[in-house]
């Protein structure tokens, strides 16, 4: 993965089907402990969002493979009493090797980049969730050999998740169907984005029928109806989005050997059963473990592990 070393990932365009497709690989040997890759670097963790997976993955991750972890709680930095975000930027270059930030804006991502010579990894932001995609997508690889002639649909809102589901399954050669109340549609530059990368080779469909986009689906996808900053939102939406929840019976209209999958954490009777949850079909824990695996091979890609 040397064409990687050294790069920033700031949204799943940033990668190419087959840097995507290594990537994976990566992941899959890591897991399994066929390859041993050591990197004596230290990380930065830079999350104005709360945080349980992406933090202590990334964390275990950078620790497994022989590097330090940092974690820069903005409330005990500089950043929380108006530091400029180049500012920061500039100084964190010249202490850490790579910089994973999660927080509101894409724009603050990006500037942090901009001013910052060292790698910076896109933890979370409200425009995409790259990180959780590639773990999405291994977990998929594991359940069924590829990506050829499957379909993901994603019900809910159409959040970061749901755009980078869009680009993460462009990429990987999958359908994908995005199933949204009216106003609650993905970003619609990463939709026209997404099909550029299909290109007429898998198809990026947009929905308001979630039991339509359910139909032979090989993945069944959901995240909350209410993102991190929207809290207050949360009692309006509940009736908006309750006939997208990701019920028994809209499980029975997918393919019988389809899988669920939920980014975490999610609202039991919500956007998501109790049955569903704790269901056959749930591969909800296995997909949560593999950002562990996914985010791994992306630090040892980009820090050049041996």
């Amino acid at each position: 993965m040397a064409e990687l070393i050294g790069r920033d990932l700031l949204s799943l365009a940033d990668l190419s089907p087959t840097e995507l497709q290594e990537l994976l690989q990566l992941a899959t040997q890591l897991k399994s402990q066929q390859l041993q890759l050591q990197c004596n670097k230290v990380l930065g963790l830079l999350f104005s969002k709360a945080s349980t997976r992406t933090r202590v993955s990334f964390t275990v991750a950078m620790y497994q493979l022989g590097g330090q972890v940092i974690d820069l709680n903005p409330n005990v930095t500089q950043v929380s009493r108006g530091e400029p975000v180049q500012d920061t930027a500039r100084v964190l270059d010249r202490y850490l090797d790579i910089l994973a930030i999660r927080t509101f804006a894409q724009q603050e991502l990006e500037t942090f980049a901009n001013y910052a010579k060292i790698p910076v990894i896109n933890a979370l932001t409200d425009l995409e969730h790259p990180c959780q995609v590639l773990a999405d997508l291994l977990t998929v690889q594991e359940c069924f050999g590829n990506f050829a002639g499957l379909t993901l649909t994603y019900v809910g809102d159409g959040n970061n998740v749901a755009n980078s589901l869009m680009l993460g399954c462009a990429l990987a050669g999958m359908n994908v169907k995005i199933a949204t109340p009216s106003g609650y549609e993905p970003n619609a530059s990463i939709v026209e984005q997404a099909r550029a990368i299909a290109n007429n080779k898998t198809e990026v469909i947009l929905t308001h029928d979630p039991e339509l986009a359910a139909k032979g689906a090989a993945v069944l996808y959901t995240d909350v109806w209410a993102s991190m900053g929207q809290e207050t939102e949360a009692d309006d939406r509940l009736p908006v989005f309750q006939p997208y929840q990701i019920s028994e019976p809209l499980l029975s209209l997918a393919d019988p050997d389809a899988i669920v999958l939920h980014c975490l954490p999610a609202h039991r009777g919500e956007e998501i059963t109790e049955a569903v949850i704790e269901g056959s079909q749930s591969r909800v824990w296995q997909q949560a473990e593999n950002r562990l695996h996914a985010q791994k091979a992306l630090l040892a890609s980009i820090l050049g592990a041996k």
